[in-house]
């Protein structure tokens, strides 16, 4: 069985009984960084067989970790700092053992994206996760055009050497929407900057960041819904009636682009004068 084990984003006390058990049990357990890990563990008491695990190795140890499913040893897979598999080694690794037919688990930890999230005091219901944008200014840039009319809430990370580039470029293609910077989550000194990305660009500025950051980023406001004139909803149904379309079915279709009432409409067209023959299809709903 392939375990997902969520560790502490930065407080230990994080850290679950059942995630320690799992740690405690299994036959092995791969890590981005077997010392940091080692560390992470052997203060928490455990000691389990380590082998690292992350973006510039994995796909060598992939075939080792599923020969290891194969032979019937219980695997875990950890992070630095909370779920792997989020813009860490264990996507791939994940899909290979299901495709192989190896039960997977999750026990959930510990995860920036959300811990962020919930407490930037922007919308929640529906979010995004973009995880780390380029690190060069010109991709990161088209990278954020092309978020530029997404509406939901749009999470990030960024490394602390590249927060004042990356603030510069959303200032610059999205304009000053509301922000929330998190920082050190879950410790001693945990700061959240905000609340704007010029208020947090101008902070960081005068305080260069330290620890990777999590951005939690206002999406676009919502497109507002056209302006439809009496003229132009005459001139649209004419040509809706025209192509063969009955009343109903006109004032129908258009009521459901311009948000005008069906009634509304079949008034409209009536009123013009234009409905001749399809009078008779009687008033709409």
């Amino acid at each position: 069985m392939l375990y997902l084990v969520g560790t502490p984003i930065g407080n230990r006390d994080d850290f679950s009984p059942r995630a320690r058990r799992v740690l405690e049990g299994v036959d092995r357990i791969a890590c981005e960084d077997t010392r940091r890990s080692g560390l992470l563990l052997h203060g928490l008491g455990i000691r389990g067989r380590l082998m690292s695990f992350h973006q510039h190795n994995q796909s060598a140890r992939e075939p080792q970790l599923l020969a290891a499913l194969a032979a019937g040893e219980a695997v875990a897979v950890i992070s630095d700092a909370g779920l792997p598999g989020i813009s860490d080694p264990g996507e791939s690794l994940v899909a290979a053992a299901r495709a192989a037919g190896h039960p997977v688990i999750c026990v959930p930890g510990p995860c920036a994206v959300t811990t962020a999230l919930v407490s930037s005091g922007l919308p929640t219901a529906r979010f995004c996760f973009e995880g780390f944008l380029p690190p060069r200014s010109a991709a990161r840039r088209r990278a954020l055009a092309e978020l530029a009319r997404e509406e939901r809430t749009i999470v990030l990370f960024e490394a602390p050497h590249r927060l004042v580039a990356l603030l510069e470029d959303l200032l610059a293609v999205l304009g000053d929407r509301p922000l929330q910077v998190a920082r050190e989550l879950t410790k001693r000194h945990e700061q959240q900057v905000g609340p704007s990305v010029a208020a947090a660009l101008a902070h960081f500025r005068a305080t260069p960041p330290q620890g990777e950051c999590t951005l939690v980023l206002g999406g676009a406001p919502a497109a507002a819904a056209p302006v439809w004139e009496a003229a132009e909803l005459r001139a649209e149904l004419r040509a809706l009636v025209a192509s063969g379309l009955s009343s109903k079915e006109a004032t129908r279709e258009l009521a459901s682009r311009s948000g005008h009432s069906r009634r509304e409409l079949y008034a409209l067209l009536h009123a013009s004068g234009d409905a001749g023959e399809h009078a008779a299809d009687g008033a709409a709903d």
